[in-house]
């Protein structure tokens, strides 16, 4: 049951009604004065938080730059609406205790309507945080350096490997503490996805995929609501056990920060993520060591900040994957956002943006995948301006887009899609997918 979905199917249903079923459960009164009195309170009472909700998020704390989700703003006022009608309902404790249950059932239902916009939770595991399936223990793993299998001059991955007897049918996750060592910047652990062909002896030297969350995140939420792991065991189990080795890195420091993807007082993000992540990787994985076979990628903020790696340092990550990414880094507009991460320069805005970076440079060797949902209305004009912009520069760049809004069914959908052509690029198979 861990694993069942709760996106799809009659968990769906029953997450969809039960709030609505409860609340008007708890509307029942025939008392003289409920209708005239405690129900228009626990109106406006729902209403107040509500309209307090976005003032403070929005307005005051910022502590994301998106608008908040139109069904966290209603179910945190008709919670707060279900709330009032509880209290002082009488009838003994145990009326009591249904309508207290009946409060926690609504704000069930509001918070299961928001998982259905994104999708980042698709089962009670990940909402549990249990461990995965596929998960081991880092200091489980067998370590150190294997006997290697490369490819010859000019040819890819697969042509120089075959799978050795008993090797391994899915991939393994684990999660790894990487020091900020240059950057000082302390995030939490990274999650790690091995492919079969890692774990076998001998080993290929497989190309390397940094992915970051988007924010609010962590780096959980890309095996989670983007199930990676299932699709790069997908990907594998047609190529001979081959695929990237995926490492997803901390961007943030903790789920609501936004440091941006700078060196701030913030945090050394920028060089966390450029210089401390590739170094561990290197050092601790046996993996291709040549970057131009290494990617970055990301949703939403880490799609932006993937790009403003890929510009900033195209020798480590030649190859992008831009998943709904934002125009330009951002706290909300691009005045707070120079104010508070830029110290004010916009000079130093610019030379962070990545739209500015490509008007004044030119990336000739440089690829990436600009994705969208079809839906997103924000996002994908947005998009567009970043394709422009990256083609202006001479990156070759892939224009995609997956039914969905702004969430975990198209940024999964678009990573299925797009890996034969990362695989090519990547240098694992040699012909690149025709579309």
């Amino acid at each position: 049951m861990l694993d069942a979905s709760i996106v799809s199917g009659p968990v769906r249903l029953l997450l969809l009604i039960v709030g609505p079923l409860v609340l008007v459960g708890l509307l029942l009164r025939r008392r003289p004065g409920w209708w005239r009195r405690r129900v228009p309170i626990a109106a406006a009472a729902g209403a107040a938080a509500a309209g307090l909700v976005v003032l403070v998020v929005q307005v005051l704390w910022r502590p994301f730059p998106d608008p908040l989700p139109r069904p966290a703003v209603l179910f945190t006022g008709l919670t707060t609406m279900a709330l009032v009608l509880a209290v002082r309902r009488g009838g003994g404790k145990l009326a009591a205790a249904l309508a207290l249950t009946g409060v926690v059932l609504v704000g069930v239902s509001g918070a299961a309507q928001v998982n259905q916009q994104f999708q980042a939770y698709p089962t009670l595991r990940g909402v549990l945080g249990l461990p995965l399936i596929a998960q081991v223990r880092y200091a489980d793993l067998p370590h150190g350096p294997r006997p290697t299998v490369t490819a010859g001059p000019g040819q890819p991955l697969a042509a120089a490997w075959r799978p050795p007897a008993g090797q391994a049918a899915s991939g393994v996750v684990t999660t790894v503490d990487i020091p900020g060592t240059r950057s000082g910047f302390r995030a939490r652990a990274a999650w790690v996805y091995l492919p079969p062909a890692y774990q076998s002896t001998p080993r290929p030297l497989l190309p390397v995929v940094v992915l970051i969350a988007g924010q609010p995140g962590a780096p959980r939420d890309w095996f989670d609501g983007g199930q990676v792991n299932l699709v790069m065991d997908r990907y594998a189990a047609t190529h001979w056990g081959l695929a990237p080795v995926v490492v997803v890195p901390d961007a943030l420091g903790s789920r609501l920060a936004n440091p941006l993807c700078v060196d701030s007082s913030a945090g050394r993000v920028f060089t966390y993520l450029s210089v401390d992540v590739p170094a561990w990787i290197e050092a601790n994985l046996q993996v291709d060591p040549d970057r131009a076979h290494w990617a970055v990628g990301g949703i939403s903020a880490g799609a932006t900040c993937a790009l403003q790696l890929a510009v900033g340092v195209p020798s480590t990550y030649p190859t992008a994957l831009v998943l709904s990414g934002q125009r330009e880094p951002t706290l909300g507009d691009r005045a707070h956002t120079v104010r508070k991460r830029f110290g004010g320069s916009t000079a130093a805005f610019q030379a962070a943006n990545p739209l500015d970076v490509l008007a004044r440079r030119r990336f000739p060797d440089s690829a990436a995948v600009v994705a969208v949902g079809a839906q997103d209305s924000l996002y994908g004009a947005q998009a567009d301006a970043l394709a422009a912009g990256m083609r202006s520069a001479g990156m070759t760049v892939r224009r995609a887009t997956a039914p969905g809004g702004h969430s975990w069914v198209v940024w999964r959908k678009v990573l299925a899609e797009e890996l034969p052509w990362l695989g090519f690029r990547l240098a694992i198979t040699a012909a690149p997918p025709t579309r």
